[in-house]
């Protein structure tokens, strides 16, 4: 049940995305900095979910490169999340992580279109150990890769709505190494 609400969630928001009230055709530059707000869920079965808030910050780094159909573009992704996880005794737990993931945004249609994907690679430090019912890190330094999917709208895309895959794991350079998926849903908003 918990697994079908997390894939209703990501069919939601797609289907939300593509009614947004679009904006101008014109070759999005994705230059701007940028501001955003992510919330997301990693379903645990029957022992609960793991939930996240966070806060980033978006810095272009690349110039806008034609590849295929398309434009590529590459930023930077400074953020500060907390996670709140089913607990292993009394209570819940909470988490805070800090983290930089190097972030490839493709832009279809020739760079116009106001849809984009994005993947990214990165690492990410929490304040102690992540401990689940279900799930032991052993380190609390995790590495990070994410894919993404969005859509632009507003007076000249300033806004943003996507839906993002992050995975977090330390490698397998320490033992136990579960790892753990969040789905999330990001607003940025560009300056």
């Amino acid at each position: 049940m918990k697994k079908q609400s997390s894939a209703f969630l990501g069919i939601a928001v797609l289907a939300g995305l593509s009614c947004l009230p679009g904006t101008k055709a014109h070759a999005f530059e994705d230059s701007a900095r940028g501001i955003y707000f992510e919330g997301g869920r990693a379903p645990h079965g029957d022992k609960g979910a793991s939930n996240s808030a966070t806060v980033g910050v978006t810095l272009p780094w690349s110039l806008r490169q034609p590849v295929h159909e398309g434009a590529l573009t590459s930023y930077w992704d400074l953020f500060a999340s907390h996670w709140r996880g089913p607990a292993i005794d009394d209570g819940a737990h909470s988490y805070t992580q800090i983290g930089a993931i190097y972030t490839w945004r493709y832009r279809f249609d020739g760079g116009s279109s106001a849809w984009f994907a994005e993947g990214g690679v990165g690492g990410t430090l929490m304040d102690h150990l992540y401990k689940t019912p279900d799930r032991t890190f052993s380190t609390a330094f995790q590495f990070t890769e994410v894919l993404g999917l969005g859509r632009s709208f507003g007076e000249n895309g300033k806004h943003e709505l996507a839906l993002r895959l992050q995975h977090f794991s330390n490698g397998g350079y320490k033992k136990p190494n579960p790892g753990e998926n969040f789905v999330r849903v990001r607003y940025t908003y560009h300056f």
